[in-house]
């Protein structure tokens, strides 16, 4: 097993740990509700402390339900996840263009691939 696959391997299982022992353990069952985010459990300590709190503003959208509002926050995370993706793969293919142009320019003079229609140069052919 190569160094990135233990290191991915690892990576993984910290996920999964970090996502099943607050339910394995229990750490939530003293609670109403056990897994509410944190705007809930601010907006409940600080009514405890000040209950004549008055907000300083409103939300500019208020979701009509639950369903929508957690659809929009998976719409955001898939869209973080998709820029984060294709700079990484960005980065990547960058990376590699560049091996494979140090390769051809410091390596054995061969025949080039062949390359793409309209691609003049054979290096600079995208991944």
């Amino acid at each position: 097993m190569s160094r990135n696959a233990k290191i991915n391997s690892l990576l993984l299982l910290a996920v999964v740990l970090l996502a099943v022992l607050p339910l394995v353990l229990g750490l939530g069952d003293h609670k109403e509700e056990p897994f509410t985010g944190a705007d809930t459990e601010a907006q409940t300590a600080i009514t405890e402390i000040k209950p004549d709190y008055e907000p300083w503003f409103s939300p500019l959208y208020e979701p009509p339900s639950g369903e929508i509002e957690s659809a929009l926050f998976a719409l955001q995370a898939a869209i973080g996840a998709g820029v984060l993706a294709y700079y990484f793969g960005l980065r990547r293919g960058r990376r590699q263009g560049e091996e494979r142009a140090l390769a051809q320019a410091g390596g054995p003079a061969t025949a080039p691939e062949a390359a793409p229609r309209g691609a003049e140069d054979p290096t600079a052919r995208e991944v």
